[in-house]
């Protein structure tokens, strides 16, 4: 049976230095996604939002590997984060956050398998927001990204760093902050939570 390990094959994206920020070319890559809006420590919007993600993600992974043989593991959550205007970004006012919530995929998953999926997970389960997932592909090109260690609230300097380097690059911000959740934090202390921070920008 054919493995697929997507943290190995797209390394520079999902293991970055905590220390120093790296400048990666981020492909076109496929994605479950799900929108919303509103602090995800309390938006229902948001807890049904990953639910339906997951519950996809992971019936996707049985049918994969039954009609095509390919293995894979479920990659972790990320997320796009961003207000109308992004000059007020802040971590302090996550009720004003715009998020697309979303979950890579790898190449043997197609739109049409996706959709047949979909129809199979919503016959065995009532998931409020799984109407609303699509799959989709992002497109980042060049970006700015650096490993968070501890709690979601302390990621600012972080932020600053990432956003710091661009701008003395002579680069410009664009798109939305994106985060990838490598820890659980229902399992691992705030302390001990990594995340990766990643910031597109125009050369």
């Amino acid at each position: 049976m054919a493995k697929i390990d997507l943290k190995r094959e797209w390394k520079e994206l999902y293991n970055p230095s905590a220390r120093a920020v790296s400048v990666v070319n981020v492909p076109a890559l496929n994605y479950l996604m799900v929108d919303g809006h509103g602090d995800p420590n309390v938006a229902q919007e948001y807890k049904d939002g990953v639910q339906a993600l997951y519950a996809l993600a992971y019936t996707l992974t049985f049918k994969v590997k039954n009609e095509s043989g390919v293995n894979y593991a479920v990659m972790p959550l990320e997320g796009l984060w961003w207000v109308e205007d992004m000059s007020k970004f802040t971590i302090e006012d996550k009720a004003a956050w715009d998020w697309t919530m979303m979950i890579l995929q790898p190449e043997p998953v197609t739109v049409k398998m996706v959709q047949q999926t979909m129809g199979e997970v919503a016959k065995k389960k009532e998931l409020a927001a799984l109407p609303r997932v699509r799959f989709e592909k992002l497109v980042e090109g060049s970006t700015a990204q650096l490993l968070h260690i501890g709690p979601y609230a302390a990621e600012g300097p972080t932020i600053e760093k990432i956003h710091a380097h661009i701008l003395e690059a002579g680069h410009t911000l664009s798109g939305k902050h994106h985060e990838i959740y490598l820890g659980d934090p229902r399992k691992t202390a705030p302390a001990k939570l990594k995340t990766i921070i990643r910031q597109p920008f125009l050369q």
